[in-house]
Parts: structure tokens; C-alpha cells; sequence
């Protein structure tokens, strides 16, 4: 059983990281090099299968984390636990900073953009960058865990 726990958060943690590096890496900057109008056009068009399953991707990587530092011993109790709190950290900056702002953005239409308008993209961007690293973080560290239990 903790063997296939351990195979499903190292899918799951590096799914998630590896998603966010993508979107940081490739993403982001040809989001942030396009002019306003098209960057809502295409907004709108990324992330419809990943707001859908990502949230449950994190949550089970969180879940698994936690049940295999309660069983762990040690050094991998902690490095689970530390996982855990990382990808709790994805969940959080998600849910309280990028899903607001994408929201938004998907109820703008590009011909009301005009002077007054708040550009989301950097302040998209440092919130995801900081949920980028915190998955990297939870891979890395459960990585760790699996290695040294």
C-alpha cells in the first residue's frame, strides 16, 4: 500500500510542478509579450482542463503526503509533513490569488479594455511564481521522503 501511496504523490507532485514550470517557463512570457485584447482572447482559451482537474491533483498530493508522514518515521516524517505544507501552499496562493484573477480576466471582453484598465499579468505571474516554487518545493521534498523511508 505505501509503495503504490508513494508512486501516486510522486505522479501527482510532479505533475503539478512540472505543469506551473511550464506555464512560468513558456507560458507566462508569451502571455505577457501579447497586447491586451489578444492576451484576453487568449486567456480565456488556456486553462479549461486545468482548472478542472489540477484542484484534485493537489489536494490528493496534499492528502497522500500527510497520511505517509503520520506513518513515517524520522527524517521522512518530516520531509512528507514539509511536502505537505508546500502543496497546501500551491492550493492556497491557487485558490486565493490566480483563480480570482482568471476569473476576472474570463469576464472581460477585449473591446472594454481601454485606458483604466488594470493589467493582471505581472501580479498573475509573482503569485505564480510563488505557487511554482512551493510545487517544486513538494516534489523535491517528497522525493526526498520516498527515497528515505
Amino acid at each position: 500500500m505505501v509503495e503504490a501511496l508513494s508512486v501516486l504523490v510522486l505522479l501527482g507532485t510532479g505533475l503539478v510542478a512540472g505543469v506551473l514550470f511550464a506555464v512560468a517557463l513558456s507560458v507566462m512570457p508569451a502571455l505577457i509579450a501579447m497586447t491586451p485584447e489578444r492576451y484576453v482572447d487568449t486567456h480565456k482559451l488556456l486553462g479549461r482542463r486545468y482548472d478542472r482537474i489540477m484542484p484534485f491533483i493537489v489536494t490528493g498530493s496534499t492528502a497522500i503526503d500527510v497520511g505517509l508522514a503520520v506513518r513515517a518515521d524520522g527524517g521522512p516524517r518530516l520531509l512528507f509533513a514539509l511536502a505537505a505544507l508546500c502543496m497546501a501552499g500551491v492550493a492556497v496562493v491557487s485558490q486565493t490569488r490566480n483563480v480570482p484573477m482568471n476569473r476576472k480576466v474570463k469576464q472581460t471582453r477585449p473591446e472594454d479594455l481601454g485606458p483604466g484598465w488594470r493589467d493582471p499579468r505581472p501580479a498573475w505571474r509573482d503569485w505564480h511564481l510563488v505557487r511554482t516554487c512551493c510545487a517544486v518545493a513538494g516534489c523535491a521534498l517528497t522525493a526526498a521522503g520516498v527515497v528515505l523511508s
